[in-house]
């Protein structure tokens, strides 16, 4: 019984057909719109090639000498620690945490965990990090998400300083665009007053969702910022159109989009298969689940993962902390959980969004997800800024302790690859 059900699924080749016949179709008015913002910026090949030129280290370095030329000798500075090898090798840190056990050790690097923190909202706390480094023989982490106003940080110079800072230690990075839903996309609210609302209706409504795109677009060719947060339907699928042209763009899920069950997963991944490229890649590198999830939830979603051809592609991003404010009951701490996963899921990102709960907790201002939304001059001007300057630095912490949880366990992490070798 159960064989023949599952035959009832397989879905007739013909139906792609269907499906051809809207994305070609020259009368499509949601597909000419789509090619229309994209010719905007020239043919695929030129748009890589301007995402090319502008990620070079020296137009960066360019850049920020214009609009914030003291970061300039900070890069420098950042530079000349990777070069005469100032961090702590992998190996110094596993003999730090296991002693002479590290020696004889084999640590399971097919499923290494990527280190990542949240957010890292302004440059100026980059250099407290890599002193922090340095002194303590401590990591740097391997990815580093931002959620600040883009125009703000653009502006400012710390938008390139930060690609560049990145690209100069060895991480990923990923940025947040204005057209996230707190720019007043849905006329119909008015934050937390209207908080109901905002279920599933914050996103990108009506024209936004191009709006997106173009944003996209115009800060992949203008700062070679690659990776972006996406938690829309509709702009997920305009991802995975735009790679499908040829653009070299990629995203990671956002928490926001609440990506809690096996079967959302799913369907999310079969859209990426369907418009994967040839050399089967995908634009979706990163899956950030919600945080409600449990491990057999990412066991049973590694398994079509696999299937599909997405282990390598498609990493798990879990929440590890999470803010002490605004988005979850606290305390929330997911170490425990990472550990016993780790070993036989691989491509899992380790994100820590908060401090550990009893140091966060305590703070004079604990971290808060609303303080991403704030604007920079607003934060110096209520005091905030060297609050939340702690607070990032509480969340790199907590990041270092759940590397060490998994080099107590024989599991291997990737931390800033330029810096930790």
């Amino acid at each position: 019984m159960d064989k023949d059900l599952r035959k009832l699924l397989a879905i007739p080749t013909n139906r792609l057909d269907a499906i051809n016949a809207v994305l070609l179709d020259p009368g499509e008015k949601v597909m000419n719109d789509f090619l229309a913002i994209v010719a905007k910026y020239g043919t695929p090949e030129e748009i890589n090639r301007k995402h090319r030129e502008s990620r070079k280290l020296d137009q960066l370095m360019k850049i920020v000498g214009e609009r914030a030329p003291d970061y300039v000798k900070d890069l420098m500075w950042l530079i000349e620690q990777r070069d005469t090898g100032a961090f702590a090798s992998v190996a110094e840190y596993r003999t730090r945490v296991l002693g002479d056990r590290a020696k004889g050790m084999k640590f399971t690097d097919k499923s290494a965990v990527t280190l990542e923190v949240s957010a890292l909202q302004y440059f100026p706390w980059i250099r407290p990090m890599i002193e922090g480094a340095i002194k303590d023989r401590s990591l740097v982490p391997g990815r580093f998400i931002a959620v600040r106003k883009m125009k703000e940080s653009e502006a400012d110079g710390d938008l390139p300083a930060i690609v560049a800072a990145l690209d100069i230690i060895g991480a990923s990075f990923v940025e947040t665009l204005d057209t996230k839903g707190a720019d007043g996309s849905n006329i119909h609210l008015n934050g937390p007053a209207t908080i109901t609302g905002y279920f599933g209706g914050i996103g990108q409504p009506n024209e936004y969702a191009l709006k997106w795109l173009d944003e996209f677009l115009y800060y992949y060719t203008h700062y070679g910022v690659q990776h972006v947060l996406n938690f829309n339907a509709g702009t997920i699928l305009l991802g995975f159109l735009l790679y499908r042209l040829g653009v070299d763009i990629q995203f990671k899920i956002s928490v926001f989009f609440g990506s809690d069950n096996p079967y959302h997963a799913l369907w999310i991944m079969l859209a990426a298969k369907l418009f994967s490229r040839d050399d089967g890649t995908s634009p979706l590198i990163g899956f950030n689940w919600s945080n409600s999830i449990n491990n057999e939830t990412m066991e049973l979603t590694a398994q079509f993962r696999k299937a599909l051809g997405f282990e390598d592609v498609v990493r798990f991003e879990h929440h590890i902390t999470e803010t002490q404010k605004s988005i979850v009951r606290q305390p929330y701490n997911r170490r425990a959980e990472l550990v016993e996963i780790a070993d036989h899921v691989a491509n899992i990102s380790a994100k820590h969004e908060g401090g550990d709960p009893e140091i966060d907790s305590a703070r004079l201002h604990p971290s808060d997800i609303l303080d991403y939304f704030r604007e920079k001059k607003e934060v110096i001007e209520a005091g905030d800024w060297d609050n939340m300057q702690l607070n990032f630095m509480d969340k790199v912490d907590a990041c270092n302790k759940s590397a060490w949880a998994l080099t107590e366990k024989g599991l291997s992490f990737i931390a800033a690859q330029n810096l930790h070798k």
